[in-house]
């Protein structure tokens, strides 16, 4: 052991929007709390002014993570006294809408229906012409995420170590050490939410976590004709304007929608991206608009890139794996369960276990 060195009772590595919630729940658990954080908060895979919160999901376990996070949202709303979800609804547009509204409706207690194609005029004003159905998620929204990083930043309670980890490691006294570039600390445990960088920390301990790297685009785009006063997120898989993996979300005030692909570009091992099948990307978010949202002017006025890390068994797969007091998560699309999943990863952190459908071999989020 090194002596002086830093200890508190629970490190947290990665200070994006999970990282921030394990802390806050810890908290909430009259723990110590250290959080690692090599860059600004929030601003890896949690970067960006907007993110869709829905409950639509193939795995009615995650139906039902996402109720439990959708409470707690509402819960650190009225807390830091600022919105945090909108209250403008998801809508859905094609075959996957059906089939994840038969899950929402097994699952029960929550406020989604299918809509007609007036109704759907209604909540998404820029629209083009679209005669289908569709499928209203009301509790769904756009996440302020923004206002929830700056509010769960201000309120953590412990140190936020400006510094890059480059490992963690079991000691013989049944703590985590945790070395960074200028500190070496101790905890009773660790949780690991380091976006990318998770995998490379746990392989380190011995544990290979199964995560594909790879990356995607967002674009933000000016509504003409000023603000409307509804102005749903939009998954669209109906394939009708020539996409069948669109994802969009207005941004505060409603004046900017952006718009991305599920579609991403491999990056094999966390290497290099091709540059050209990332401006693609772009390009076909932009004809996207050009063709199914005649209510945005097609030049966008933002671009976001983000990492994307998706488990094998789903693009909304979520694993925790566990070892020696160290906890390592990984998945994609885990913004919206930030709240739950923060709470269950202190429950875990602080001697309650872990969840079982967390573990690996639930395969939480396969389709």
């Amino acid at each position: 052991m090194i002596p002086g060195v830093h200890r508190s009772d629970v490190g947290v590595i990665g200070a994006g929007i999970v990282g921030l919630a394990t802390a806050a729940a810890l908290t909430e658990r009259g723990v110590s709390v250290t959080v690692y954080e090599r860059g600004v908060p929030g601003q890896g895979q949690s970067g960006g002014q907007s993110r869709i919160f829905r409950h639509a999901h193939d795995d009615p376990r995650l139906v039902a993570l996402a109720k439990s996070s959708r409470l707690i949202w509402d819960e650190w709303g009225d807390r830091f006294g600022v919105e945090l979800v909108s209250g403008d609804g998801v809508v859905a547009m094609g075959p996957s809408a059906e089939r994840r509204l038969d899950v929402m409706h097994d699952v029960g207690g929550l406020a989604v229906s299918r809509i007609d194609a007036g109704e759907l005029r209604e909540r998404l004003p820029i629209l083009g012409d679209f005669d289908g159905a569709a499928v209203l998620d009301e509790r769904g929204g756009s996440i302020r995420t923004t206002a929830a990083i700056a509010a769960l930043t201000a309120a953590l309670p412990g140190e936020l170590v400006a510094d890059e980890v480059l490992l963690v490691r079991p000691t013989p006294d049944g703590t985590v050490e945790v070395r960074a570039g200028g500190v070496t600390a101790e905890h009773g445990s660790v949780v690991v939410c380091a976006g990318r960088g998770t995998a490379a920390l746990a392989r380190g301990v011995g544990l290979a976590l199964p995560v594909r790297t790879g990356a995607h685009v967002r674009l933000t785009y000016d509504v003409r004709g000023g603000p409307p006063p509804t102005l749903a997120c939009l998954q669209d898989g109906s394939g009708a304007f020539g996409e069948t993996g669109i994802y969009a979300a207005a941004e505060p005030g409603n004046g900017r929608y952006a718009v991305g692909l599920s579609d991403y570009v491999d990056a094999p091992d966390g290497g290099l991206l091709d540059p050209a099948a990332l401006a693609q990307l772009a390009e076909r978010a932009t004809g996207y608009v050009e063709r199914a949202l005649p209510g945005l002017d097609p030049r966008p006025v933002d671009v976001r890139h983000c990492w994307v890390t998706e488990l094998p068994w789903g693009s909304d797969g979520v694993g925790v794996w566990e070892a020696d007091g160290m906890y390592f998560v990984a998945g994609h699309n885990l913004y919206k369960h930030a709240p739950a999943l923060g709470r269950a990863l202190a429950a875990a952190a602080t001697g309650d276990g872990l969840l079982d459908e967390l573990r690996p071999d639930a395969k939480l989020g396969a389709r």
